[in-house]
């Protein structure tokens, strides 16, 4: 199989670049029959929002054509991103976020044909080598399939595994946090899937990234 390189985008390149990331996305999701013009549409949505956040960052895989991408934004500082978080959340937590040392992964997503072969491991890596943040969050959907893969190399076959996104943050070296539920904010949730009834999602977060 062919050599997969890494590029990073400006804001400006992402939103011409958009349909090719959103091809990736439904593949990569693999929606229900008849619903993929729907989750097309939405993620287009949604990525068109989430350019515009501060520190906007994507980095896309390429071989022939786009085969995976991961982005993500400085989170908003209302703290949004815990509005459904479950529990007390530690006073840090907030004050990172209202400072805007807060980062969101909100996509990671990487073509069935292009897994187990450590390409969401290197976007990731790629992503967040220059951040300067001290603090990274990530929440999966709990009963979606993982989009990325299931193992520490960033690779998976895909199945529905709800432990696969998990597994790969936990060897990425990343710590559970707690869970967000019952819903899952769309700007927030990486992992999620298309189609807006999705179970309760998982927190995981990373720091210090220094």
């Amino acid at each position: 199989m062919a050599e997969v390189y890494l590029r990073r985008l400006s804001r400006w390149q992402a939103e011409q670049q958009r349909d090719a990331v959103a091809d990736v996305y439904v593949s990569a999701y693999r929606g229900a029959a008849g619903a993929e013009h729907r989750d097309r549409q939405g993620f287009l949505r949604r990525l068109e929002q989430h350019v515009q956040h501060t520190g906007f960052d994507m980095v896309v895989a390429d071989t022939a054509g786009t085969v995976g991408c991961a982005y993500g934004f400085r989170a908003p500082r209302t703290g949004e991103w815990w509005s459904d978080f479950q529990g007390e959340l530690p006073t840090d937590i907030e004050e990172l976020t209202a400072s805007g040392r807060t980062f969101l992964l909100a996509e990671l997503m990487v073509l069935p044909a292009h897994r187990r072969r450590g390409v969401a491991t290197r976007l990731v890596e790629r992503l967040l080598i220059r951040l300067d943040a001290d603090l990274v969050v990530a929440a999966t959907g709990r009963d979606a399939d993982s989009p990325a893969g299931g193992r520490g190399n960033g690779a998976g076959g895909g199945g529905g595994s709800p432990g696969a996104a998990a597994e790969a943050f936990r060897a990425w070296g990343w710590s559970r946090f707690g869970v967000l539920g019952p819903r899952i904010t769309p700007a927030t949730a990486f992992g999620a899937g298309p189609g807006p009834d999705r179970m309760a999602g998982e927190v995981w977060i990373r720091r210090p990234l220094r």
